[in-house]
């Protein structure tokens, strides 16, 4: 018996026996074995060419097969975006786009050097633009042909994005980390295609401790081959501990500071919440320029050898 039919017959009985199907509990994507496999979710998935990358199948032309389907998983939503933040979903020549551009180029540039996909973005403290810069980051990633990105509201203490984005704040990641549902019911899609969004979900009195659990690590793990970007919004780094727990289950850290208005001993008290090898770089937020008075986004990358000490 081929292994093609024997994935096909076990899928067919895990249907019968789910009675309609339902969706697999959290642990690592199943392995691919180069040619045929079982996914999990009762679909036997066969590679045109029996290539993988990084354990994920690709097809014949070089793209990743989907084993989950998550177009056909995830809601559509309507969503009603604030055309004051979501630059990316009100056209795309609005001013401020072209910093994005760039921050998207530099992020590729790092990419090349190790391995990068999860970006977690903080600040140092509250109203510096973190949940902007990483709602419109996630936007310039997907306007890129083929490229699919995952935004997470993890600022489970003040959850700004679902605001920014006009829909619901659940169920969100609140609800998968208590079990209570799986990671295709918590995502959202809407209007910009490959966009998909995870909300903070529903309200609860101690985030530290949910967001610190494996099922955080799980969940990524879940995610990761099935998206080009993850960005995480996170809760200032200064005032709580989220942040640095958060950044563990990513691959960098971008700290957003408010020109004229971050203080300096603030910037630096956020920095070292984190490792060397964990940062990224800096997005400065709230300058002017001639002769548009628009807050401008800047990126600046920055190599270990180069960092400055932290004292």
């Amino acid at each position: 018996m081929s292994r093609i039919h024997e994935a096909l017959k076990k899928a067919e009985q895990e249907r019968a026996a789910a009675q309609g199907g339902t969706l697999p509990g959290p642990g690592a994507v199943p392995p691919f074995d180069g040619h045929t496999s079982d996914n999990g979710n009762g679909v036997a998935i066969e590679s045109l060419d029996g290539r993988t990358l990084n354990g994920v199948p690709m097809g014949s032309m070089g793209q990743p097969v989907d084993p989950y389907n998550i177009e056909a998983r995830c809601a559509q939503y309507d969503w009603h975006p604030d055309p004051s933040t979501m630059l990316f979903l009100n056209g795309d020549n609005l001013r401020g786009t072209e910093e994005f551009r760039t921050l998207r180029t530099r992020l590729y540039h790092l990419r090349e050097k190790a391995p990068l996909k999860k970006v977690l973005i903080t600040s140092a403290l509250p109203n510096e633009g973190k949940s902007f810069t990483a709602a419109n980051l996630a936007q310039v990633m997907v306007r890129q042909h083929g490229r699919r990105a995952l935004l997470i509201d993890a600022d489970l203490r003040g959850p700004r994005l679902h605001l920014m984005l006009g829909t619901q704040a659940g169920p969100g990641l609140t609800d998968y980390l208590q079990g209570v549902q799986d990671e295709f019911s918590i995502m959202q899609r809407g209007p910009l295609q490959n966009l998909y969004f995870i909300p903070s979900g529903s309200s609860i009195e101690d985030p530290a401790e949910l967001v610190g659990s494996e099922r955080l690590k799980l969940l990524m793990q879940r995610l990761e081959p099935l998206f080009d970007w993850i960005i995480v919004d996170s809760p200032p780094a200064i005032a709580v501990s989220d942040a640095s727990v958060l950044a563990k289950a990513c691959d960098g850290v971008l700290i957003v500071v408010r020109s004229n208005v971050t203080p300096a001993d603030a910037a630096r008290r956020a920095r070292e919440e984190f490792p060397d090898e964990a940062l990224l770089g800096v997005v400065l937020n709230g300058t002017e320029e001639k002769p548009t008075p628009y807050a401008r986004y800047y990126y600046e990358a920055y190599q270990n050898a180069e960092k400055p000490n932290k004292g």
